[in-house]
């Protein structure tokens, strides 16, 4: 019995990740995208800040700092908007799978300590029963 249970969590396992995969993959360019959006604003950014260093409106030194401190802020807002994505992913995923009645992984892993609880209850009871 403990095995047509451990049968049927492994195939849920392989069917939940077949189907998030697509989605996965989703999220994966959009976050690429993000990557290289951010690289090319540095690069368009270095190119304006480079003619106002050419013109003399800002010194050398002065434009590196601002490159720097624009692009770490700019770091730190792609990372919190790809977390919230993230979550915002999770949140969908667990709902779409919760819609079609889909254990979730947490789902699987609470049923697996659950059984195997019951196992050793059982596994004592015969123990028991054997004396």
């Amino acid at each position: 019995m403990t095995d047509e249970i451990e049968v049927k969590i492994n195939e849920i396992k392989d069917d939940v990740a077949e189907r998030a995969t697509p989605l996965l993959d989703g999220v994966r360019r959009l976050m690429l995208a993000a990557v290289g959006a951010v690289a090319m604003t540095r690069d368009e950014m270095e190119q304006f800040v480079s003619r106002l260093v050419e013109r003399g409106e800002i010194a050398e030194r002065d434009a590196k700092k601002l490159v720097n401190d624009v692009m770490a802020r700019r770091k730190r807002e792609v990372e919190s908007a790809a977390d919230e994505a993230e979550a915002r992913v999770e949140t969908r995923l667990e709902q779409v799978l919760s819609r079609m009645n889909i254990p979730t992984k947490r789902d699987i892993d609470e049923l697996s300590d659950k059984i195997a609880l019951l196992s050793a209850r059982v596994e004592e009871l015969k123990k028991n029963r054997a004396q």
